[in-house]
């Protein structure tokens, strides 16, 4: 198994590398990059400063050559793209991740600003999945054809075709808008430091309320049916039907014998969800103003904030590498069975 593990270990890098060459080359191609951006704001304010009567080709063109030529070299695309790459490539291998093109702060400072909200939507919204999914996939699979699990299964699947970003903001129609119920965004309200503790940890789990449904909604329902698929599969496998033969009750077959076997499949997604904690949801935080890794992947990619880009990939492609050997691991703890040669 250790010699197993140390393979895997060495696949990251070639993979890792991979991903990282792809993206930072379409990072050099996309229009739209931080040199235009500036030009489009010089341009902006030089309209603003009433130089607005210029010739077009001076409207258009507001930097010269030379500060253009000057852009390019700070941000480093005055090289060609391998050589750019490997630049990059031997600050991440040191610790830097470069710094932001929008915020001008180090961009590791920026994730590490933002990872424990992501986290902590992460973690819970992990823990309910998996604490909702198990049982009722149980629960169907016992009750398989009944009126539970039909009505259930069509509120499977309702939740699965509607994006989680698309029910967080009927959520914030509905009960932030139009009853006041919750807030409209945030994660902490305007008054939060002036609160006791009590009442800061009632205000956080106030503004957690609805981004939390939105997050569980759209993640629990894979899960459900894999669960319950993979039960009933294990509870017509000829083991479980020879225990109940012998007298052995039902529910002692369901959770002493099938539930077991019945988790590999879960095993085998769990450490891939390690880079989904931290990474969090793009969409839901934008539409519910949370200040996690999540909005801020998505401000970057619209800003055209490449290094903030390059370092959220960097991270995340980490994770799920790392977490792809977790997953062996899971579920070599599960199934004993499991022999890595």
């Amino acid at each position: 198994m250790t010699a197993y593990f140390i393979r895997r270990l060495i696949l990251v890098l070639p993979t890792f590398l991979g991903i990282t060459i792809l993206v930072f080359t379409v990072t050099r191609f996309v229009p739209g990059g931080p040199i235009e951006r500036m030009i489009s704001q010089a341009q902006q304010m030089k309209m603003a400063g009433g130089l607005g009567e210029s010739s077009p080709g001076e409207q258009n063109q507001p930097l010269s050559a030379e500060q253009i030529e000057s852009l390019k070299k700070y941000y480093g695309f005055d090289k060609p793209v391998v050589l750019s790459y490997f630049s990059w490539l031997g600050k991440v291998l040191t610790g830097d991740l470069g710094t932001s093109t929008r915020y001008y702060d180090p961009v590791w400072d920026l994730i590490k600003e933002r990872i424990p909200i992501s986290l902590y939507f992460g973690i819970i919204s992990l823990a309910l999945v998996y604490g909702i999914c198990i049982p009722l996939g149980i629960a169907k699979a016992i009750r398989h054809k009944s009126t539970f699990d039909n009505v259930s299964s069509i509120v499977v699947f309702v939740g699965y075709a509607v994006p989680g970003w698309v029910i967080g903001v009927l959520l914030l129609m509905l009960f932030a808008s139009q009853y006041e119920i919750f807030p409209l965004g945030g994660l902490v309200g305007d008054d939060f430091e002036d609160l006791n503790l009590v009442r800061k940890l009632i205000d956080i789990l106030w503004h957690t309320a609805l981004p939390l449904v939105a997050y569980v909604l759209g993640s629990f329902t894979v899960m459900t049916f894999l669960m319950k698929n993979t039960l009933m599969d294990n509870l017509a496998s000829d083991f479980v039907r020879t225990a109940i033969a012998k007298g052995l009750s039902f529910k002692s077959a369901v959770f002493r014998h099938a539930f077991r076997n019945s988790l590999i499949p879960l095993a085998t997604s769990f450490g891939n969800n390690i880079s989904i904690i931290l990474s969090g949801s793009f969409l839901i935080e934008k539409v519910f103003n949370i200040n996690g890794m999540g909005l801020l992947g998505y401000e970057s990619v619209v800003e055209r904030d490449y290094p903030v880009v390059l370092g959220i990939l960097v991270v995340s492609s980490l994770l799920f590498l790392i977490g792809n050997i977790l997953s062996d691991i899971c579920v070599a703890l599960v199934d004993p069975r499991v022999k890595f040669e």
